[in-house]
């Protein structure tokens, strides 16, 4: 793959985007923000919404399919913002097209699609990262640089939570299962990530969890555990908003994030026998532009994956989710068993 420095080192890197929800609304408007970024062109699966969110943002190409997106050769790089359901199908149509791909979270539905995924990237040598915006966050760096020095000692426990009262009715995407409705994939993927940041991949996985009619999961705790003793407390919610912390406890001290600890602008370092020390961030801390950033740097590096959010990291998290809903009994349709039977390396425990 030719890296953009060696098509034309000065213009900007130019983005597509997949979808016109929400989440493509607010990434959208960071990339507009940056001075090295232009949003070229983006997709739906209906012109009238293509072109509506075009006129919103003032992006010159509209398309009503993703195939038509995925053939602009004008085109550098494509934000995936579609439903879980769909990122297989909207994300290999573009890497087998040759465009880069910036992925949404969870970055598919199982770990089954997410290796498909990987083995497209790797044959077409094509830039591919889920968009794990915690792990680009300038803070969440500094912690894990701060562990890796042995600021806090040996890692034993870690908690996160991410709960939603959101009284989301039957008809709501986090309570279908076409969509990769329940609050795993959508709220409980940041818990198991920011451990596994950590952590690495769990030796043993237990879950429990309280499904709703449509068979997504409400309410789901975790308890994951790792041969060296370390364990991990998390849970997710879109029946009840929990205060959405985190904190990370080792021999020597502990780490402390307040609410919103995936998109922190602070945490504390307490350690034994000094005064606490706070870390703080400036700007937005809503901002996409982190992962934005670092999706820009490799692909001027002419980099296939992001050492920030790494392809095997993705694939890990995915089974640790397919390992989970093998617990609690949560299958979305077409699967021939909860997490489609994947789930490898996670332990047995039920």
């Amino acid at each position: 793959m030719l890296s953009v420095d060696e098509k034309d080192p000065d213009r900007p890197i130019r983005w597509g985007v997949l979808a016109t929800g929400g989440i493509a609304a607010a990434v959208t408007a960071d990339l507009l923000r940056m001075p090295d970024a232009e949003v070229v062109a983006v997709a739906s699966r209906t012109t009238a919404a293509a072109e509506n969110f075009a006129d919103r943002f003032g992006i010159g190409r509209a398309y009503g399919d993703w195939a038509a997106l995925a053939a602009d050769d004008e085109v550098d790089v494509v934000y995936v913002a579609t439903p879980h359901s769909a990122h297989r199908a909207a994300a290999g149509l573009l890497l087998e097209a040759g465009r880069a791909v910036l992925c949404e979270k969870a970055f598919t539905l199982n770990a089954a699609q997410a290796a498909e995924l990987v083995a497209i990237a790797r044959r077409r040598e094509v830039f591919l990262m889920e968009a794990m915006w915690m792990y680009c966050n300038p803070l969440i760096r500094r912690m894990t640089a701060l562990v890796a020095d042995g600021a806090i000692g040996a890692i034993r426990t870690v908690h996160a939570d991410f709960g939603l009262s959101g009284g989301f009715p039957p008809e709501h995407r986090l309570r279908d299962p076409a969509l990769g409705g329940g609050a795993l994939l959508d709220l409980g993927v940041y818990p198991v990530s920011f451990a596994q940041l950590l952590l690495g991949e769990p030796d043993h996985v237990q879950a429990r969890g309280t499904l709703s009619p449509e068979g997504v999961d409400l309410n789901t705790g975790m308890l994951l555990g790792w041969d060296s003793g370390a364990s991990a407390l998390l849970s997710c919610s879109i029946v009840a908003e929990s205060p959405m912390t985190a904190s990370v406890s080792g021999t020597a001290g502990r780490i402390e994030f307040d609410r919103g600890f995936f998109y922190p602008d602070r945490f504390v370092l307490r350690r034994d026998g000094r005064e606490p020390e706070e870390f703080v961030i400036e700007g937005d801390r809503a901002s996409y532009r982190h992962e934005a950033v670092e999706v820009t740097r490799c692909l001027r590096a002419g980099e296939t994956q992001s050492p920030l959010v790494p392809l095997e990291g993705s694939l890990a998290v995915m089974r640790t989710l397919d390992a989970v809903r093998e617990r609690i009994g949560v299958r979305y349709p077409g699967e021939a068993s909860a997490g489609a039977g994947s789930g490898a390396g996670t332990g047995t425990e039920v």
